[in-house]
């Protein structure tokens, strides 16, 4: 046995025997005194952020909090509008499973701007809508890490760059937009304590049904496709979504949608070519009640909904009305209009199938609005757009 061996095993040995947080001690003391690539005792992904804060904070390892200006808040804020909108849209149910175990919600944008957190007994100066949770700012935080990389992770006490966050454990998650780029994190987050349950998977759910929120709600004008290969996953966050423009493009896919079809979430590619269904196929869907069996181009057998974004729906306003635009198919009575050929848009289609429903309920609003699943209110407004020119 060489002299290296036994050194090898001492070391293998305490990587498997000690507590993370010991292994985060030891990590440290290599990394931070050694100058020793600490590889098996923290995440690659801890280690490769040590490293982007050691090059931006070369200057010691004391933390500065470094809250953003007033201005720089308010323009973020105003830039994420829609992110916030779908974090309070889902906020309740995730604040309801949270209660009782201590642990905290924040939000970022793709940079790092903390857009909001959740009230707790956190020391005061680090809960501040505002600050900077960034690499640049805090060192090595998981949303810092997510804001740098895109990835979600975890990071635990001594994981954490500077050691004035050595009381956090944090878990966070990217939220993406419909251009497939980060617009924001979720973070969870307790201090002083361990999590109660395993909070990757947790924070993951979530930050996918905010971002398939997100995405619905910037889906302007598109016909938004909802399938799973069983429809009890459909309206749950493991539901395949996608958004097809008039000429029949794919504009957007999230996550789920992209694994089922085995396809890159954002290549520009046909619907048609795609799923092997045409866009009046599509289009047919939308007036159905509940979710069609089809089988994909793969072959993949699936349950599909369709329904129409309008510029009138969640993307305007995430008021109830526009809650039941989005969960409700259009009723029964109408299905007889999507089986004519497709109109040269979508927004056509819209117009086409309010008129022939007031028609046919003689131009009562109430009756119409039940028979299209949505609101009056929500069909008023489409009215008052029509005659501007826009459904």
């Amino acid at each position: 046995m060489s002299v290296d061996e036994p050194r090898a095993m001492d070391a293998l040995q305490q990587c498997f025997s000690s507590t993370g947080a010991e292994r985060a001690l030891q990590a440290r003391r290599q990394f931070f005194e050694a100058g020793i690539r600490p590889s098996g005792l923290v995440s690659e992904a801890v280690i490769q952020s040590w490293l982007r804060s050691q090059r931006q904070h070369c200057n010691g390892r004391r933390l500065a909090l470094a809250p953003v200006s007033p201005s720089r808040l308010h323009a973020t804020q105003e830039r994420c509008r829609g992110l916030l909108l779908a974090l309070q849209h889902e906020l309740p149910t995730l604040e309801q499973a949270l209660a009782g175990t201590g642990t905290r919600v924040m939000l970022t944008d793709d940079k790092g701007i903390v857009l909001h957190v959740s009230p707790a007994s956190m020391r005061p100066r680090d809960e501040r809508v505002g600050l900077n949770m960034s690499e640049q700012a805090m060192g090595t935080t998981a949303p810092g890490i997510v804001a740098a990389t895109g990835q979600a992770c975890t990071v635990t006490n001594g994981e954490h760059y500077f050691d004035e966050l050595y009381a956090f454990r944090c878990a966070a998650a990217p939220i993406r937009d419909v251009h497939g780029r980060l617009a924001g994190v979720l973070n969870l987050m307790v201090e002083e304590q361990h999590f109660s349950f395993d909070a990757s998977p947790v924070v993951g759910m979530y930050a996918t049904t905010i971002e398939n929120t997100l995405l619905q709600a910037q889906s302007h004008e598109h016909l938004v496709l909802r399938f799973q290969v069983t429809p009890a996953l459909l309206h749950t966050p493991l539901q395949a979504l996608m958004g097809v423009a008039a000429d029949g493009r794919v504009a957007w896919m999230n996550g789920t949608a992209a694994q089922l079809i085995g396809q890159p979430g954002h290549a520009a590619c046909n619907a048609q070519e795609l799923l092997g269904l045409d866009l009046p196929r599509l289009l047919q869907l939308s007036g159905q009640p509940g979710p069609a069996p089809l089988r994909l181009a793969s072959g993949l057998g699936v349950w599909m909904q369709a329904h129409l974004q309008t510029s009138h729906g969640l993307g305007s306003h995430l008021d109830a009305s526009s809650e039941q635009d989005l969960a409700c198919p259009l009723a029964p009575e109408a299905t007889h209009v999507a089986e004519a050929q497709p109109l040269a848009t979508l927004r056509e289609h819209s117009a086409q199938l309010i008129r022939e429903t007031l028609d046919q309920h003689g131009g009562n609003v109430s009756q119409a609005a039940r028979a299209l699943g949505i609101s009056r209110g929500t069909l008023y407004r489409r009215l008052r757009g029509g005659r501007d020119g826009e459904f």
